[in-house]
Parts: C-alpha cells; sequence; structure tokens
C-alpha cells in the first residue's frame, strides 16, 4: 500500500490535526507513515494544509505533488488543490463550505455536509473527523479503531470529554460513503 492525501482548508478547522492523527494512526498500524504540515503564518483564518502518506516500504519523500487524494475543507482549497488530485484518485469535499462545483474527469469525487453535521453531533469543530471518516473509508489507509486510539493518546487531559464527539464524527463519515 501507499496512499497519499492531502487534507486542505484554513486555520481552525482542525486541517493539521486531522493530518497528524492519520500519521500517528498509520504508525499505530505499522506503517511508515510521513506527515508535511504548511499554514499561512496568519494561522487561524488563514490558509493551512498539510500532506500525510502512509506506505508499507519506506517513503523517499514527504513531498507530494500529485496526491492520490485530496480532502478540502473549504471552497478555496478545493479549487486550489483540486486540479493536482492523480487520474484514479479521490476528492472529498465539505460541502457545507464547498459551493464552487468540482470537477476533474477521471477523478471519483464526494461531498459530504461536514460542517452540519459535524454541529448535529453537537460542535460544528469535529467537520475535520466526519472528512477524515470518509477519507478513511474509500482508502482503507488506517482504521477508525486507530485513529481512535490515537485522538486518545494524543489529546490532552483536559480535552479528553471530546473523545466521544470526535469517534462519532470519524464513524458518521466513515459510513456516509462506499468505499
Amino acid at each position: 500500500m501507499h496512499n497519499d492525501v492531502l487534507i486542505a482548508g484554513f486555520g481552525g478547522q482542525g486541517v493539521l490535526l486531522a493530518g497528524k492523527l492519520l500519521a500517528w494512526a498509520g504508525m499505530i498500524g505499522g506503517r511508515h507513515v510521513t506527515w508535511f504540515p504548511s499554514y499561512g503564518a496568519e494561522m487561524r483564518g488563514g490558509t493551512a494544509n498539510c500532506t500525510v502518506i502512509i506506505a508499507d516500504d519506506e517513503i523517499g519523500s514527504p513531498v507530494v505533488d500529485s496526491p492520490g487524494a485530496l480532502v478540502a475543507l473549504n471552497d478555496a482549497s478545493a479549487v486550489k488543490f483540486s486540479g493536482k488530485v492523480v487520474r484514479g484518485g479521490v476528492i472529498i469535499l465539505n460541502s457545507s463550505l464547498v459551493k464552487t462545483e468540482i470537477k476533474k474527469p477521471g477523478v471519483k469525487i464526494y461531498s459530504l455536509p461536514a460542517s452540519e453535521l459535524a454541529e448535529g453531533l453537537g460542535n460544528a469543530k469535529v467537520a475535520n473527523m466526519v472528512m477524515l471518516g470518509a477519507y478513511l473509508r474509500l482508502t482503507g489507509s488506517a482504521t477508525v479503531e486507530d485513529v481512535a486510539r490515537a485522538l486518545d493518546e494524543t489529546l490532552p487531559a483536559r480535552n479528553k470529554s471530546l473523545l466521544p464527539m470526535n469517534i462519532a464524527a470519524l464513524q458518521k463519515g466513515y459510513s456516509l460513503v462506499a468505499g
């Protein structure tokens, strides 16, 4: 297996956290991983993205020019990065915020109202976990259980009460798409 993904949105959406958790889950699963974050100097509200590679074999470089998947949490990211996804890849859009019609021949596009689903679970901030759950289902890069374990291992004690909501969001995203 060799899966790479670009997760993109704006600062404050948990883009980097989603990528970090995915990488951590890959390590839990015994795979080679890279996590390569990128964000604007303005942080919250500015652009943020990261690439994650999960592979059975050693990874030569963390740089991904043409990812096999894009998880776009906002419109600007969908527009900016959708053209980079390789033929045969997948794009997962947060249709709550992505209003531009995204078309890419040879790429499967999935739209989920992640922000609304997250609000329904009790907190709009778990939209990143809804999107991550969908990515897990479509690619098999890691398991929901390994991401849940990564969450448990990385969440500070003060945020442990958020664990059930985050896991519910992962499971919601996972259940909404067919791999």
